[in-house]
């Protein structure tokens, strides 16, 4: 049986006034609203599997029955009062769990928090490396890979604009389209860190990153200030202050070292001295951030033509999301959501699909560049076979025939003759040629 202790409360009686569950792929995230800090004890029983929560000096004015526990390890939450002015919670579940209690002070959306973590230990360490995609036809060569990761998610709703547009929900909107737009292009494939509406640690959205194996990882965010005025979409890569903490970070952790270094495939520290596996980790990182650097300027330069800049070059911080060593990452900030106007515009799907397809042209046009080896992209270039000369698209929901021929400047019989069409209908995953104008 595994018990966590917590400070008792104050004397006053404290209600249990809300409550909300948020189920994600490794965990469960049970959150009660409470009036005040709040003493408490949790712990686990196997035979059958339980989770205890006992709330010192507590009322329940919450109902537990109306939560929807689908998709979660919870069977069912029952509670009663204990030792008089005590409340004990039980939760019935499917299996085994690992619990994880903390508490939260109010924010903009809510006040007083107890949250209880339900985690699933074979989560994330379970998710084997993804195995390269090959786009249909490619030769055999493999995909670039771009991970999206939707910012916050969960409790954790972001910042919140004057009408009450939620972070987490706009960038998760966004990261979706992002993804698709990635998706219909042969060559690549997108992988998203969260696909709903839970939350996922940041250290977690990078070792997500290496699972698949990513050439690239950005997160997609949208920024608050505490007056209305600023405005304008910004691209953020990781200063070298914060490539100089995770180089020490990574050193200590004996763990990393059989980590791999580059992505796709690279050098490994497991078995290196610490001078040695410092100067690899270095090189690592810098090439990391001059990769990050060159995609966001290339992502900025296609955002000015559709949006306003909060600034013309891209900044640098040491946000924790973007400090993985052997990944080029960026974070887009789409827009400043505390801003009335920019808040109406990332409500808007006519809008976030045209800043989702700026970020993806700029992504394009970096590997177009520097197309990572072994992909579809450096074979076409090496054999003068990139956008130039022959394009392909791959067709997703709510694509015509029509619309795509519109969108490259050609007409729909072109379309058909240079592709064996009998009929201008197509198929979601279906790759078709564009003739070259």
């Amino acid at each position: 049986m595994l018990t966590l202790l917590f400070p008792t409360a104050a004397m006053a009686g404290v209600n249990v006034e809300g409550v909300r569950i948020w189920p994600a792929p490794d965990h469960t995230r049970l959150v009660l609203d409470v009036a005040d800090k709040i003493g408490h004890k949790v712990f686990a029983l196997s035979g059958p599997s339980r989770l205890v929560i006992d709330l010192e000096n507590t009322t329940l004015k919450a109902d537990f029955d109306k939560l929807d526990l689908s998709g979660s390890p919870v069977k069912r939450i029952r509670s009663a009062p204990r030792n008089g002015n005590d409340l004990r919670v039980v939760l019935d579940l499917k299996s085994d769990i690992k619990p994880r209690s903390f508490q939260l002070e109010p924010n903009q959306q809510y006040g007083h928090r107890l949250v209880v973590d339900l985690i699933d230990e074979g989560g994330l360490k379970a998710r084997k490396p993804s195995e390269p995609t090959v786009t249909e036809n490619a030769n055999g060569k493999r995909d670039i890979i771009v991970v999206v990761d939707a910012g916050h998610g969960g409790e954790d709703s972001g910042a919140i604009g004057p009408r009450g547009t939620r972070e987490k929900d706009v960038v998760l909107k966004m990261s979706k389209t992002l993804a698709e737009l990635i998706d219909a292009k042969p060559g690549y494939t997108a992988k998203l860190t969260r696909t709903g509406d839970y939350y996922i640690d940041l250290r977690s959205r990078t070792v997500l990153a290496r699972k698949h194996n990513a050439d690239l990882f950005v997160s997609v965010h949208a920024d608050a200030f505490r007056t209305p005025q600023p405005r304008g979409a910004s691209v953020f890569a990781l200063s070298q202050r914060g490539a100089t903490s995770e180089t020490a970070r990574w050193l200590a952790k004996t763990e990393n070292r059989s980590d791999l270094i580059g992505g796709a495939g690279g050098v490994s520290l497991d078995g290196r001295d610490d001078m040695l596996a410092g100067v690899l980790l270095d090189l690592s990182m810098t090439a990391s951030i001059n990769s990050s650097l060159g995609v966001g300027d290339s992502i900025l330069g296609r955002l000015g033509n559709v949006a306003e800049l909060h600034k013309k070059g891209v900044e640098q911080a040491a946000f924790a999301v973007l400090k993985s060593p052997d990944i080029p990452s960026v974070l887009v900030e789409a827009g400043f959501i505390s801003n009335p106007k920019e808040e109406q515009n990332l409500s808007s799907a006519w809008y976030r699909e045209k800043l989702s397809q700026a970020v993806f042209r700029g992504i394009d046009d970096y590997f177009q560049k520097t197309p990572p080896p072994g992909t579809l992209l450096a074979w076409q270039k090496q054999n003068g076979r990139g956008d130039g000369s022959v394009s392909q698209y791959r067709i997703r929901r709510g694509d015509t025939l029509s619309g795509v021929a519109r969108e490259n400047q050609t007409t729909v019989s072109e379309l058909m003759q240079y592709n064996g069409l009998n009929d201008d209908r197509v198929m979601v995953g279906q790759t078709i040629r564009i003739p070259a104008s």
